[in-house]
């Protein structure tokens, strides 16, 4: 076999990247209100699915809400004051694009490192990095 017909041959068996755009989504806030309090039931479940740590999470979302949070021992986020359920979406997916999903690849498959006292996205999928501007 000739080298053009392996590499026709390679091509045909390797996955396609751009195909599987669809496959990351956080996933959609569980909230209720809790007093003068909002409660993100299913916090944990988000911060499992992004691979991040919670506290990091939150913390984004203190910044982007502009309000006080904490975790409880259940693992459910409890934001000071009254948030829409489309309000905390928005702001998880604005984490997902700021500190998971590669901007080079657009793929999740990545982590956080810090490099010279800057934090940047490691890709595992296309071996990018990128700083987050954090």
């Amino acid at each position: 076999m000739g080298y053009d017909d392996q590499l026709d041959r390679a091509i045909e068996e390797t996955s396609d990247i751009q195909g599987e755009d669809g496959r990351f989504e956080v996933p959609d806030p569980e909230v209720r209100s809790e007093g003068h309090a909002t409660v993100v039931e299913n916090f944990q479940d988000i911060a499992d699915r992004v691979d991040r740590d919670p506290d990091h999470v939150l913390q984004f979302l203190q910044g982007e809400l502009g309000t006080s949070a904490g975790i409880d021992d259940r693992g459910r986020a409890r934001l000071t004051g009254g948030f829409r359920t489309d309000r905390i979406a928005a702001a998880l997916d604005d984490y997902a694009e700021a500190f998971v999903v590669c901007p080079e690849c657009g793929l999740p498959d990545t982590r956080l490192v810090t490099e010279e006292g800057t934090t940047c996205i490691a890709c595992d999928a296309c071996g990018a990095r990128s700083p987050t501007g954090e």
